[in-house]
């Protein structure tokens, strides 16, 4: 979608033509029955443009939920877009430490520009893209929500009157995405530069630890157990070196190094009553031995992210299993094992070994009325296989 097609989409025409494709849509028409239907009164790059238009609002209710009919999107950028929730837990903490303005130095088509105006801070945010600038400003106008973008170079521009700046620079090349930070756009050397003053930058998840500058906290974030994104936090905003953030529909909750006791004090525990598997964002943030505190319990092996335990805790930073008992761990005893079970539909979950889940779950070729979860894993080196279920 060019500009000047985005910019005919928002006339009393063009806004016409996007209810009449919704309308289709909603109906049940197929993509090229409903093409065919607008394409008797208008043209067919226009057509094209409402009906990709109403597929992306679709496919962002993932992202912005009820906020999505209402928006405009692009298909790389709602893809890069940051969603809703864990835009709005950012500019919670925005607010914790009083920021009343905020630049989004690259800012697409708005994401963290909507969920920071809706909690009451002034926003500008600035883009290359023309085109993202215009349906982020389209997306702000949309909502009823103030804000200001302009078209530049944010490696240009001169954010100090701002109480906060934000970015998240593009990790792709032509080649698709990239996780070295020498192909970022705008690139390491500026991002460092940012962080010198009170600033967050979104991040790849797989970011290494050893490239977070110092004083610089580094936070994770999942949403419903996926996790979306990583955070460096600079400045003021940074409170501790390290934090997992975990979002779910009972609401947020955060773990930091400074509930981490460390390897040292919950040590190694043999197979026990139950297991528990961290949250990912855990995992990334390196704080398994904070869950492992956390349900007075201990490492099944210090280089895999499993807690064992005697107790049964509830936790928002980990998911819980009973161990039922210990399986075969070699193929041919296991599906043996499973069979006499009854165990038809597996689910495997797999740590520190060489396994494919989906191969095995193939050539295991099991039958039966009954579900079971198994948990392949290394205990004191060895191969271990149980048999669990979620609590």
């Amino acid at each position: 979608m060019d500009l000047d097609a985005f910019r005919w989409l928002l006339t009393d025409d063009g806004q016409t033509l996007l209810a009449e494709a919704t309308a289709l849509v909603d109906s049940g028409a197929s993509a090229l029955a409903a093409g065919s239907a607008l394409r008797r009164t208008t043209s067919a790059e226009r057509a094209a443009t409402a009906l990709t238009q109403v597929d992306l609002r679709v496919r962002a209710v993932a992202k912005f939920g009820d906020l999505a009919p209402r928006m405009y999107f692009t298909p790389d950028a709602l893809e890069q877009s940051t969603r809703l929730r864990v835009a709005e837990h950012r500019a919670g903490r925005y607010t914790a430490f009083e920021a009343t303005s905020l630049i989004d130095l690259g800012c697409g088509i708005g994401g963290d520009l909507i969920a920071a105006s809706r909690a009451g801070i002034v926003c500008a945010g600035v883009d290359l893209d023309p085109v993202r600038v215009a349906v982020a400003e389209a997306n702000l106008a949309a909502l009823g929500l103030a804000g200001a973008v302009q078209v530049a170079d944010a490696t240009e521009i001169d954010h100090r009157a701002f109480d906060i700046a934000f970015a998240d620079p593009a990790r792709r090349t032509g080649a698709g995405r990239s996780f070295r930070v020498e192909d970022w756009t705008p690139p390491w050397t500026w991002v460092e530069g940012l962080l010198r003053r009170d600033a967050c930058v979104k991040v790849a998840p797989g970011i290494p630890h050893t490239l977070i500058p110092e004083g610089v906290e580094a936070e994770w974030v999942s949403d419903e157990g996926e996790v979306k994104e990583a955070a460096l936090w600079a400045g003021r905003t940074a409170t501790v070196a390290r934090r997992a953030t975990v979002i779910g529909s009972g609401g947020l909750a955060s773990l930091t190094d400074e509930d981490d006791p460390g390897p040292a004090a919950v040590g190694v525990r043999p197979v026990g009553a139950y297991l528990y598997e961290p949250d990912g964002a855990v995992i990334r943030a390196g704080l398994v031995t904070a869950v492992a505190a956390g349900v007075d319990g201990g490492l099944l092996d210090t280089k895999i992210a499993y807690v064992m335990g005697d107790s049964a805790f509830r936790s928002p930073f980990a998911r819980g299993y009973r161990v039922v008992e210990e399986l075969p761990y070699r193929e041919k005893q296991l599906k043996a094992a499973l069979r006499e079970r009854g165990i038809g539909r597996l689910t495997i979950k797999k740590r520190g070994v060489d396994v494919v889940p989906e191969q095995l779950r193939k050539r295991l070729a099991l039958s039966g009325d009954n579900e079971g979860t198994i948990v392949l894993t290394r205990v004191a080196g060895e191969g271990t296989a149980l048999l669990v279920q979620p609590f």
